[in-house]
């Protein structure tokens, strides 16, 4: 198959890519980059989402991170905050707490550095959020789960299964309450709640049935003889290798680690696919038509690697203006050159265009007469 539509790119590809973009939001707090990695990933999710269940949760994550970010605003103006700050905007009535809560107050000053820096942070947050809903809404869930090593079989299973149940309830959801408001009958309030938790409920219990079925027909949970030794060579390398991967990552953010972080994350890299790869000899299952990782995945992937790397530079060189200060409280810079590589992430909008329309379903939930 090619791999030229959005459809036939391999998940792989658009999971690295957001990740990628997520890992360049961790690098800043400057709110104009965060709000241009948010403008990149909306504008691709737009060009090259397929027309699917999984696809629509893509707002759902856009209301998650805007949850949060309230949330963490709340919070701020709440708790209050360690930034110190001089421009004033109200006081709240504190609340007096024991002297095992110091440290802690409830009330008091609230001031616009203090909202400053939540907002920075929260932006920063609500971002990863985000560019992980555009990885579930642009990467086909059943697809990764073909592309996944043997010895993840079975997680890949119910990761799937939980990554699915959300966008096919949300489906199901909004079908019933245009088919209610077709019939004029209410959509809202408790009364329409009641009326549309039932079927969907029961749409949820059938596909879970002939989830069910059709896992057991396909021989889910047969494994293959391996010989002991092999088991404990995959156990020593999977486990040694993860330690290896954790010990790797804190030297590299560590100033101190930064000589064996590296070396220490690649053994560690190399040993736990080492180990999925024997693990995979206990799984008898096979692949048919298995994804290919063409040329256009290789350049998403790429493409959002490019984005990472850059801004981690970025970052390292001129880390005043990835990371404007709120004490003195000054407005934000965009800075040029690492804005330019945001807009590397955009390269998938062009090289994966968008997916032919997805057959209807073979089902959904009835509505009690």
């Amino acid at each position: 198959m090619a791999d030229g539509r959005g459809s036939q790119l391999h998940p792989g590809a658009w999971w690295l890519w957001a990740l990628a973009l997520g890992t360049a939001a961790t690098r800043t707090t400057n709110p104009l980059l965060l709000a241009l990695l948010i403008a990149v990933s909306a504008y691709v999710v737009a060009t090259c989402r397929p027309d699917t269940p999984w696809a629509h949760s893509y707002s759902a994550f856009v209301k998650l991170a805007l949850a949060v970010l309230l949330i963490r605003l709340f919070f701020a103006v709440a708790l209050g905050s360690p930034i110190p700050g001089t421009h004033v905007l109200v006081t709240l009535p504190e609340v007096p707490l024991p002297h095992w809560a110091q440290g802690i107050r409830l009330g008091g000053e609230v001031t616009a550095e203090a909202l400053v820096f939540a907002l920075y942070d929260g932006l920063k947050l609500a971002t990863l959020l985000i560019c992980v809903g555009t990885a579930n809404a642009l990467a086909n869930p059943a697809r990764l789960l073909k592309s996944l090593p043997g010895a993840l079989y079975e997680i890949g299973v119910a990761v799937v299964v939980a990554l699915t149940f959300a966008p096919n309830l949300i489906a199901d959801v909004q079908r019933l309450r245009a088919a209610r408001r077709l019939r004029g009958r209410p959509d809202k309030g408790v009364r329409g709640l009641l009326q549309v938790g039932l079927p969907v409920l029961e749409g949820a219990l059938e596909r879970s049935v002939s989830l069910a079925a059709a896992m057991d027909a396909r021989g889910y949970g047969r494994t293959a003889d391996v010989p002991a030794p092999v088991r404990r060579t995959t156990a020593a390398l999977t486990l040694g290798g993860l330690l290896g991967v954790c010990a790797g990552t804190y030297g590299l953010l560590t100033a101190e680690g930064g000589t064996y972080g590296l070396p220490l994350l690649l053994v560690g890299l190399a040993a736990a696919l080492g180990g999925l790869r024997l693990g995979g000899r206990r799984s008898i299952r096979t692949r048919y038509r298995p994804d290919s990782w063409g040329v256009r995945a290789w350049l998403v992937a790429g493409s959002g690697a490019a984005v990472a790397a850059l801004l981690a530079l970025a970052a390292s060189a001129d880390p005043d203006a990835l990371h404007p200060g709120v004490v003195p409280l000054v407005a934000p810079a965009l800075p040029l050159w690492p804005a330019a590589a945001v807009l590397l992430g955009l390269l998938p909008a062009f090289v994966a265009p968008s997916s032919a329309p997805a057959p209807a379903p073979t089902s959904a939930p009835k509505e009690p007469s």
